[in-house]
């Protein structure tokens, strides 16, 4: 069993920054990749960034790829999102996952004012 539990959403003027968190507890961290991924209304979920166990390999959308970093401290059981020159279109609730798993977090908002 895995619990993940978002924070760092807010309000945010284009062209800001955000750093979003998700703290795991349960099975050991450090066993999995983790990803985020977010929703934004009337799209359908799409995916952001996602981190090895182990942080070597990253992936991310084309979206986002030169603003946002995935990141992760497996001392601390927590992987981050560093949200970069946002603009309205990232506005979204954000969810961190381990991947091809059914283990989410509650989601955190994001929105990105003009």
């Amino acid at each position: 069993q895995v619990q993940l539990v978002e924070s760092g959403g807010g309000l945010v003027q284009a062209g800001g920054s955000l750093r979003l968190s998700c703290a795991a507890s349960g099975r050991t961290f450090s066993d999995y990749d983790m990803g985020w991924f977010r929703h934004a209304p009337g799209k359908e979920r799409e995916f952001v960034a996602s981190i090895s166990y182990n942080g070597v390999r990253t992936s991310y959308a084309d979206s986002v790829k030169g603003r946002f970093t995935i990141s992760r401290d497996n001392a601390k059981k927590t992987v981050y999102l560093q949200m970069n020159s946002l603009k309205p279109e990232d506005t979204a609730v954000y969810y961190c996952t381990v991947p091809r798993s059914n283990y989410w977090g509650q989601g955190t908002q994001v929105t990105v004012s003009s």
